[in-house]
C-alpha cells in the first residue's frame, strides 16, 4: 500500500508543480487554492508512504514523479522544447526510479 500512496504523492506533486505555473506568482486566488491543496494532499501521501519506505527512496522516487510528469506535461500544456536531449534525460530518470524501486525491499 506505500507504493500506492507515493505513487499518488508523486501525481499529487505534478499537479501543484503545474498549478504553480497557473497561479502566477499565487496572485491568481482559484489556481493558487488549488495549488495549495494539492501540496498538502501530496506531502500527506508522501507521509503515509514513508511509515513504510525508506526516506531516502520515498524521496527519490517523489521528486522523480513529480519531474517526470511535470516536464512531459510542460511540453503539452506549455509547449516546451521536444528534444532528444530532454527526452532521453526523462528516459535516465525513468530508469532511476525504476532502479530504486526493484532494489527496495
Amino acid at each position: 500500500m506505500a507504493w500506492i500512496y507515493l505513487s499518488i504523492a508523486g501525481i499529487f506533486e505534478i499537479g501543484w508543480a503545474i498549478g504553480l505555473k497557473y497561479s502566477t506568482g499565487f496572485t491568481k486566488p482559484i489556481p493558487t487554492i488549488i495549488t495549495i491543496s494539492l501540496m498538502i494532499l501530496s506531502f500527506v501521501f508522501l507521509g503515509q508512504a514513508l511509515k513504510t519506505i525508506p526516506v531516502g527512496t520515498a524521496y527519490a522516487i517523489w521528486t522523480g514523479i513529480g519531474a517526470v510528469g511535470t516536464a512531459i506535461l510542460g511540453v503539452i500544456l506549455f509547449n516546451e522544447p521536444r528534444d532528444i536531449g530532454r527526452i532521453l534525460c526523462i528516459l535516465l530518470i525513468i530508469c532511476g526510479l525504476i532502479g530504486l524501486k526493484l532494489t527496495t525491499e
